[in-house]
């Protein structure tokens, strides 16, 4: 018995001793005496809290010399520029001229100065763009932003879809195709990466290029620029549609188990993946009791009625070979 609590003892001794070792390498000590050391922000110094050497002298302090309290006083005092974005063509860097036609004191400009101050926006606006393909860079972008914002889009499938389409631009794969329709197939691509997909008919509907000529641009780019895009996911539909039906948890719940059997039983193969997750959607508030038609569920996938109708019963038919 007493051989086993030497044992303990000394195993602990030695853990505390290594715990000890591990400290004092990382924690830096006084050169003097080896005493902690502690940091006067208010002069600058780092000093021993033991002898009271003073280690290191006139410190920079890396932050601003002002006090703000809440995020408008702290946007007004900055003075830096907004970090820079890949969804503008000269990421964010340039100069705008602001539309208010006041002074900085506030006070209304007079005619002459308002007349120059638009001349100098005009001419600011030619400059920023050096080159035809800057221009052609500037188009494109305000389309992917128009475009997704229409489609309720987040800010980082827009920076994504920025980047696809200035690598196309950089790799000469615009001539003998639209900006529009390059722009078109970024988005789309952004979009199937970032796991928010959008369908192509949803896609054609905010765009400026017919159908065809997007499925084709959207295989071009995607091959020639290699991108690695997997098939779209029947279940990452499921949430907007419910959202928009305003339907509950447990129908987006539901229609999630639905899509699995209905994998694992090889019904997925060959279908869209928007016509399945409409109808899991449609069979899912069936099995839950909630009301909702096929006719609301077809303008919110934009996809016909006929569609959901003929996935909704292999579905529930798969649901049940799963169970069975």
């Amino acid at each position: 018995m007493s051989d086993t609590t030497t044992y303990h003892t000394d195993a602990g001794e030695r853990e505390q001793e290594r715990t000890d070792t591990e400290e004092t390498e990382t924690t830096p000590a006084c050169p003097e005496c080896s005493g902690s050391l502690i940091t006067d922000e208010e002069h600058g110094e780092t000093v021993c809290a033991d002898c009271g050497l003073v280690v290191e002298e006139d410190e920079i302090d890396h932050g601003p010399e002002w006090r703000a309290f809440d995020s408008s006083e702290r946007d007004s005092k900055s003075r830096v520029g907004a970090p820079t974005t890949q969804m503008m063509h000269d990421k964010g860097l340039s100069t705008n001229i602001g539309w208010q036609n006041r002074d900085a004191y506030g006070k209304t400009l007079s005619s002459s100065q308002r007349e120059k101050m638009q001349r100098l926006r005009t001419w600011n606006e030619r400059f920023r763009t050096r080159n035809s393909k800057e221009r052609n860079l500037k188009q494109a972008l305000g389309e992917i932003d128009r475009m997704a914002s229409a489609l309720g889009l987040p800010e980082n499938v827009r920076e994504t879809a920025s980047v696809i389409y200035r690598r196309a631009l950089s790799e000469d794969l615009l001539p003998g195709r639209s900006i529009e329709g390059v722009a078109t197939a970024a988005l789309y691509a952004a979009a199937r990466q970032a796991g928010t997909p959008r369908s192509l008919d949803e896609i054609a509907t905010v765009s400026r290029v017919e159908k065809m000529e997007l499925t084709r641009t959207y295989r071009y780019v995607v091959r020639e620029l290699k991108l690695e895009i997997q098939p779209a996911d029947p279940e990452q539909y499921v949430p907007r549609f419910t959202s928009q039906l305003e339907l509950s948890e447990e129908v987006s719940r539901q229609a999630r188990d639905l899509l699995s059997a209905s994998r694992d039983q090889g019904v997925h193969s060959g279908k869209s993946p928007v016509g399945l997750a409409a109808a899991a959607v449609y069979a899912a508030a069936l099995l839950t009791n909630e009301t909702v038609t096929q006719s609301e569920v077809s303008e919110v996938a934009n996809i016909s009625e006929v569609t959901i109708r003929n996935r909704y019963k292999e579905l529930l038919e798969a649901k049940g070979a799963a169970d069975a």
